[in-house]
């Protein structure tokens, strides 16, 4: 879809729908929406007076113009409370207004920029927000299906409306910066979305290649005799059960010009192309849904793409261990121990628990290799669905500055966190009687445990796992997220590369 900014008064706009807004509780609307309502004879303040519509968030009235406007169709999206204005609502807003124009079969439309006027957001973030919020939101994964025979509905081109001249000039860059977002995490829904047998360690690696092609970004990928040489003996313990051979992909940016020392930071993304549990097997109700394991891995891909087309002054490398994890003959067995690079060893007790394992390696190569930041994605444990739902990100870290970064950048992408404790008596429910550590800690603490085995393998580097186990996929459409993979922390590690580089951006 292309989307493009205007200077130009919505009264004079001609497609196939304006969107205009509204808060919750306003009587009659003012501003823009004001000046659509009179064109229109009243009919949203009758709208109004009829409570047909009262502006709660999401909330949509259609009316048709029957040409007293060049658009043929108006559709008022509500805001919900003015004093609970965000810029994800406006991203939500935007997402859930666009659906609905596109499902009654419009292809050209124009649109208000929600929260520029009386939503006291600043232009250019707006701007932003609206743009990421339309593309995500009409975003689908259907590659695989047969074309609709009736043709498919499809929007071609939304427009920005803004009548102030300077104002305009602002939000085009937050236009383009809302692309770049938007298409990074698209890009990582992908991803999540492809099958595995399409999807396989291989397929993930020339995918990290297609990413790097005039992008100024370097791709390293390591194959199983340089793990072997390395001493990736957790990730290689791993992927002996499946056919597929494992790869380590490394994307590197270097976006820092001119000499002298300056942070890398590290993005390190499980990346488990499908997960059976290997000898330890899942329940089959469900595990069509393992395809995304690898969704850690597709968001540091996807970031490292954002900040590379952002141009953003700071250098980043992203590490994926990739690979499956299947039940064979030669599959790894619970009770076996594994040798990590750093040479620590692992009981494994459950062969479920493999995520652990293979990131055990990626982080020790991620701080063999300088990097002097360190955040971890993935969809690491079970328990942190049942401790935080699909609501917030779980997130454990061993550095309080590099942790309220984090934070900071979630806020502005509008992903939430939750960060959990990392307490020394945690520990003791991995210590292992024959190895230097097992992979599982029981029932209690399951996020916690997990994170207290990586800790292990980061040493005093600053460190922060981020658990999407809850986040990586959604089984409905609400707002600019739609069923299937999220693409969750894109946008939190693309505005974390920002605050490092100090980047306006």
């Amino acid at each position: 879809m292309k989307v493009e900014l205007k200077a130009q008064d919505l009264l004079s706009y001609v497609g196939d729908a304006l969107i205009v807004n509204l808060f919750e509780g306003v009587g009659r609307p003012g501003g823009a929406t004001g000046a659509v309502d009179q064109a229109l004879g009243g009919s949203i303040t009758a709208a109004i007076g009829r409570k047909e519509f009262t502006g709660k968030l999401h909330e949509r009235l259609l009316l048709h113009t029957v040409g007293q406007l060049p658009a043929s169709r108006i559709l008022v999206i509500g805001l919900g409370k003015q004093e609970e204005f965000t810029l994800d609502r406006a991203r939500s807003a935007s997402a859930e207004a666009m659906r609905h124009v596109c499902g009654v079969g419009a292809r050209t439309v124009g649109s208000i920029v929600h929260g520029a006027g009386i939503g006291g957001l600043q232009a250019d973030q707006a701007a932003c927000a609206v743009t990421e919020g339309a593309l995500l939101g009409l975003y689908r994964f259907d590659k695989y299906k047969k074309p609709d025979e009736n043709g498919e509905k499809i929007v071609r081109t939304l427009t920005l409306l803004e009548r102030d001249r300077a104002k305009a000039s602002t939000m085009r860059e937050g236009v383009r910066r809302g692309r770049i977002l938007a298409e990074a995490v698209s890009f990582a829904r992908d991803l999540v979305n492809e099958p595995g047998n399409i999807l396989t360690p291989s397929e993930l690696a020339t995918r990290a290649k297609q990413l790097a092609n005039g992008s100024g970004l370097t791709v390293k990928v390591l194959e199983r005799a340089d793990m072997k040489r390395l001493g990736m003996g957790a990730l290689l313990g791993v992927a002996q059960g499946s056919q597929e051979p494992p790869k380590l992909i490394e994307v590197s940016y270097k976006g820092r010009k001119g000499k002298g020392a300056g942070p890398r930071l590290g993005l390190v993304g499980k990346g488990l192309t499908f997960d059976s549990g290997g000898i330890s097997i899942k329940p089959s109700e469900g595990m069509e849904g393992m395809k995304g394991d690898m969704a850690g891995g597709a968001a540091v891909l996807a970031a490292i793409k954002g900040i590379a087309a952002l141009k953003l002054p700071v250098d980043v490398t992203a590490i994926v261990p990739a690979t499956e994890n299947m039940p064979s003959g030669t599959a790894q067995r619970p009770g076996d121990i594994v040798k990590a690079m750093n040479g620590k060893t692992i009981e494994v007790i459950n062969t479920d628990a493999e995520g652990r394992l293979i990131l055990a390696d990626a982080l020790c190569y991620a701080c063999d290799r300088g990097l002097t930041h360190l955040v971890d994605v993935a969809t690491l444990t079970g328990a942190c669905v049942i401790a935080l739902g699909s609501v917030r990100t779980g997130a454990f870290a061993n550095d309080a500055e590099l942790m309220r970064q984090v934070k900071n950048a979630s806020e502005a992408a509008g992903e939430k966190i939750w960060e959990l404790p990392m307490d020394d008596e945690y520990g003791e429910q991995i210590k292992s009687d024959c190895a230097d550590m097992k992979n599982i800690g029981g029932r209690k603490a399951g996020p916690i445990t997990g994170a207290k085995l990586l800790a292990h393998f980061v040493g005093k580097t600053p460190w922060v796992h981020l658990d999407i186990a809850g986040t990586a996929q959604t089984e409905k459409d609400s707002g600019y997220q739609v069923k299937g993979g999220t693409g969750a922390m894109v946008r939190t590690l693309i505005a974390l590369a920002m605050s490092f580089s100090g980047s306006k951006k």
